[in-house]
């Protein structure tokens, strides 16, 4: 387990603060690697020696660190690394003397040898695009969100539903509630993301379905006619443009649906090329392999090439065509499981070709992969450049700021902790910190900052319910979860990686599950709004796209209690503090001198700081502060 943060740790990270020259390094090329090495309380060297130990060809070896610079708060370290490798893995011994060992990685400082697995890593093949560190998401599930005509004849499996019907989440009928929503409603709403700062716009699936989830594809060439057909997408996809927003699509790697044009032609023809996209036999349940068993939900089978050219590898792929039709990234559906089946494992190839499809047809596009837990054995080359991030964020958010007990007063359904068939613990902030350096100390830095933070998401309870703000799926107008939300949105704008909202979360929606949460926007109930809550989300998100630090920058932990996180975002441009608290708690104190020669602090969020006799007094209020450095 990672160590608890010590205000004076030696750090380093990925971002441009601590690596120099590795914006988009090739094969060959050299980085600068630095270390800041705060002196020790009693204001002596925090370090008389950095070592440099990076894995060179499958063999460590070691480099001696020259000490850069120092001042009045510590010292600046750096050394010189040549990427001869495709994936580099490196961490420094940091030492006070002979009898003083301590290791620096990815996890933090451990007076011990520790596993290679939280080692930094610079990835020659990771290239993220650059305007995805900058975004701010926003989640629409198109059903749901707005309503316009359309001449698409109702089908048969659909259940049609007022726009203010509740959303039945337990039973069969659960897919086939039509809310009407289009497209075209979607850009009408347009306004509404610019009203909160949102940059960006993904869609869950558009194609054709049996249900209005649409994870059940029919066809990948054709959006569904229920939400307009593909000229609703087209001109979607031109709004958001001339909004100055981003566009991201939806995409099922994994499987289709059982209707889909290539399995209804598997199924009647045994010599059919695409009988191979499937795999048939007595051995499975339905005759076919299907995810999770679910008859639905064929499994596709990526040894066939033919499978691959049509859906995702070269430029006549789905995946090619959409990217030329207005999208600018995909999230993959289920991506941890794609490729995945018995004893193959493909998964690196299928997103590794992927990519490269990409990378020719639209290389400047995102490609996001959906993983539910720890993702990162898969994004260290050439594929996915992130995940979302429910392993190391949204998971130990939950455990920190979870309102209660399931079965109390404010959650009598119960709410699982994420598919697992317990209540969501309530941890303290060392615990939740503990799995955020774990889990993200195992991936490379740029693909910790191209995933996704979520508070919540369609497939999950709301995180107003989490935080105890009831469960009857309407919005939270008493407040009652509000304060913990908003340490939630204050974490999930200020950490790095891409925050994205799901629909309505700026308004204090609640929900029990993913199904529950998956509610018509009530655009003719303004009164319902919970417009507090609105307004810290405008607030919120401002803040992140005013200050480049919040974007782009390192961070280094400085503490964690029970009740209370802090961590500084450091970029060349500037440096904020910030610090969490849940619940009213003791005041923090650090020395000052842990935030760098001569500290002058200003509130830019939350309550302020102190400083006086070389200490930082950081005040237990409740809610999230940031304050600018220097």
């Amino acid at each position: 387990m990672p160590p608890h943060p010590h205000p004076l740790d030696p750090h380093h990270d990925g971002s441009p603060h601590y690596v120099l020259g590795g914006e988009g390094p090739g094969l060959g090329d050299t980085v600068t690697l630095r270390v800041r090495v705060p002196h020790d309380e009693d204001g002596s060297p925090g370090a008389a020696r950095v070592v440099l130990r990076a894995v060179r060809d499958g063999e460590p070896a070691v480099r001696l660190a020259e000490q850069a610079s120092s001042d009045a708060a510590g010292a600046w370290w750096a050394v010189d690394l040549e990427l001869v490798n495709r994936l580099t893995s490196y961490r420094f011994l940091v030492s006070r003397g002979p009898d003083d060992f301590r290791w620096l990685t990815a996890t933090g400082v451990h007076d011990r040898d520790v596993s290679d697995q939280g080692d930094f890593r610079i990835s020659t093949e990771h290239r993220l695009p650059d305007w995805v560190a900058d975004q701010v998401g926003y989640q629409v599930f198109p059903d749901r969100f707005g309503r316009t005509a359309t001449n698409a004849p109702v089908p048969d499996w659909a259940i049609p539903c007022a726009w203010d019907q509740p959303v039945v989440h337990q039973g069969p009928d659960v897919p086939f509630q039509l809310y009407g929503g289009t497209l075209d409603g979607v850009a009408e709403h347009l306004d509404q993301l610019d009203a909160l700062g949102a940059t960006l716009l993904y869609l869950t699936p558009v194609f054709e379905a049996w249900s209005t989830h649409r994870y059940d594809a029919v066809s990948f060439d054709r959006v569904d006619p229920l939400l307009g057909g593909d000229e609703a997408l087209e001109r979607l996809a031109k709004a958001v443009h001339e909004h100055g927003l981003r566009l991201v699509g939806d995409l099922t790697t994994n499987h289709t649906g059982e209707h889909h044009d290539w399995f209804l032609r598997a199924q009647a023809d045994p010599g059919s090329p695409e009988r191979s996209f499937y795999r048939f036999g007595e051995q499975y349940t339905h005759g076919y392999a299907a995810w999770f068993d679910i008859a639905s939900l064929p499994k596709l089978d990526h040894t066939s090439e033919e499978m691959a050219r049509r859906l995702y590898a070269g430029p006549g792929s789905v995946v090619a065509h959409w990217l030329r039709h207005g999208l600018d990234g995909w999230r993959v559906d289920v991506a941890n499981m794609t490729g995945r089946l018995g004893g193959d494992d493909l998964a690196h190839a299928v997103a590794t070709r992927l990519r490269a499809t990409i990378d020719e047809v639209s290389p400047d596009a995102w490609l996001l992969a959906e993983h539910g837990h720890d993702a990162a054995a898969d994004l260290t080359g050439p594929g996915w450049h992130g995940t979302m991030d429910y392993a190391g964020f949204t998971r130990p958010v939950w455990c920190w700021l979870n309102g209660g007990s399931p079965d109390g007063p404010g959650h009598p359904h119960g709410l699982d902790y994420l598919g697992l068939p317990v209540d969501i613990p309530v941890l303290p902030a060392t615990a939740a910190v503990a799995t955020m350096r774990e889990v993200h100390g195992s991936m490379p830095w740029t693909a910790w900052q191209g995933s996704t933070m979520h508070l919540d998401s369609h497939d999950t309870p709301r995180f107003r319910t989490v935080t105890g703000g009831g469960t009857g799926g309407g919005t939270d107008l008493e407040g009652t979860g509000r304060d913990l939300h908003l340490v939630g949105l204050g974490l999930q704008m200020t950490m790095p990686g891409v925050p994205v909202v799901f629909m309505g979360d700026e308004l204090g929606l609640t929900a029990v599950d993913g199904e529950h949460a998956r509610t018509p926007y009530p655009w003719d109930r303004p009164e319902t709004w919970d417009r507090p809550t609105f307004e810290a989300y405008q607030q919120w998100i401002a803040l992140r796209r005013e200050h480049v630090a919040l974007r782009r920058g390192g961070l280094r932990w400085l503490h964690a209690g029970e009740d209370s996180m802090t961590y500084v975002r450091e970029h060349p441009d500037e440096t904020l503090l910030v610090h969490a608290v849940r619940s009213p708690t003791d005041a923090v104190t650090l020395p000052v001198h842990a935030l760098g020669p001569g500290v002058a602090l200003a509130a830019l969020v939350g309550a302020d700081a102190t400083v006086a006799d070389g200490v930082l007094t950081l005040p237990g209020t409740a809610g999230v502060a940031v304050h600018r450095v220097g």
